[in-house]
């Protein structure tokens, strides 16, 4: 069991981190905005839980692999720079309609929670950090290792989903907006595909 002093550290260094502007946040904030606060913490919920996934590979000693392999790495990297140009793809021809009051959360939660899922997943960057950075947090001393990752990875989660939830209510408040003008979202829908490219492109052109 993690010390309750390292596990207050740890948490404090999670939520400092969850607030540096990155390509998670931004994505949670356009979705929210694009769909409505709902819509943006269903995919906080999937991009916090494919910290469940990153959490996973560092304490099975998985993320060695892309560590010391390019070829992993480059796969998985080019997957996920694939799947943003997808997004963008619908960004840019989506229209106006897609705000029409009859569709409700309900309706787009699975879609929207395998997006942020996806989204973070297919981002081999972080599996790489979490190798990097769970470490310092853990102890032999303190019980099983694999145990402390776990413990450590829950506490990520747990300020992911405070921090881009926060995120997903504030940015929300533009997507009720939106709804009211159909020029402004058809604007914001184009914007949201710049975005999804120039995140493509970033995890295209990414560094082990």
């Amino acid at each position: 069991m993690i010390p309750f002093d390292l596990a207050f550290l740890f948490v404090g260094v999670a939520f400092a981190l969850a607030l540096v502007p990155g390509p998670d946040n931004i994505f949670v904030l356009t979705q929210s905005a694009l769909h409505g606060r709902i819509a943006g913490l269903i995919v906080t919920m999937g991009l916090a839980s494919g910290l469940i996934f990153h959490t996973t590979a560092v304490a099975l000693g998985v993320a060695v692999i892309f560590q010391t392999s390019q070829y992993a790495f480059s796969a998985l990297k080019y997957a996920g720079a694939a799947y943003l140009l997808y997004l963008a793809w619908k960004a840019f021809r989506a229209s106006s309609g897609q705000f029409s009051a009859g569709k409700t959360p309900a309706e787009t939660a699975p879609r929207l929670f395998l997006r942020g899922l996806i989204m973070n997943i297919t981002n081999p960057k972080i599996t790489i950090f979490f190798l990097a950075f769970l470490p310092q947090f853990v102890d032999p001393q303190h019980g099983s290792i694999v145990g402390q990752f776990y413990q450590l990875g829950a506490l990520m989660v747990l300020a992911t989903l405070c921090v881009f939830g926060f995120v997903a209510v504030a940015a929300g408040l533009l997507g009720d907006w939106l709804k009211s003008s159909p020029r402004a979202q058809i604007w914001i829908n184009r914007l949201s595909g710049f975005v999804f490219v120039s995140l493509a492109v970033k995890l295209a052109w990414a560094d082990k």
